[in-house]
């Protein structure tokens, strides 16, 4: 009786994580890139490379950070390059707000830790970023603090997804 409710188990599982569905779609592009020893220094430059195949779909682009509570800012500033399959290459740097001093952390947290997923659209159309070109698209992020290394950040990541 057990043998066989463990097999029932086991095979439930696998059919789950076989499956195609799942709460949140991601149709395009997701990776995180784990910042080495939490401090992430301005040359360690997390490079992320996806593919775009339908360039008649329109995409959202968004940064992901994850933080500890000790991270000693509300802001941070990056800089995002990005090229194109042609090789045509676009730069610009922001400034994001991952807290308040009156509300706290803007992401959501479990623990000790905070996540921001930070939308990039709004750069990508004051720098003319056009995703009309099938093929590689590669973008790097570099945090541009003052403090170097910048300390309590746990990862960086890219997600790439169509607007529906």
């Amino acid at each position: 009786m057990r043998k066989s409710r463990f097999l029932f188990t086991l095979s439930f599982l696998l059919l789950l994580s076989t499956s195609n569905f799942s709460c949140t779609s991601i149709n395009l592009y997701e990776q995180t890139i784990a910042i080495p020893a939490h401090r992430w220094h301005s040359n360690f430059i997390p490079q992320f490379a996806f593919v775009i195949a339908d360039t008649a779909d329109r995409y959202d682009f968004s940064i992901t950070i994850r933080h500890r509570d000790l991270y000693h800012y509300n802001n941070i500033w990056l800089e995002v390059a990005l090229q194109s399959p042609d090789g045509k290459q676009y730069r610009f740097k922001t400034e994001k707000q991952l807290g308040t001093n009156q509300a706290g952390w803007l992401g959501t947290g479990m623990d000790d830790v905070y996540e921001h997923r930070i939308s990039l659209l709004n750069e990508l159309i004051e720098n003319q970023v056009s995703f009309r070109k099938k093929g590689k698209y590669t973008v790097s992020v570099k945090q541009i603090m003052r403090e170097d290394p910048l300390e309590q950040v746990l990862n960086v990541g890219l997600r790439v997804e169509k607007r529906h």
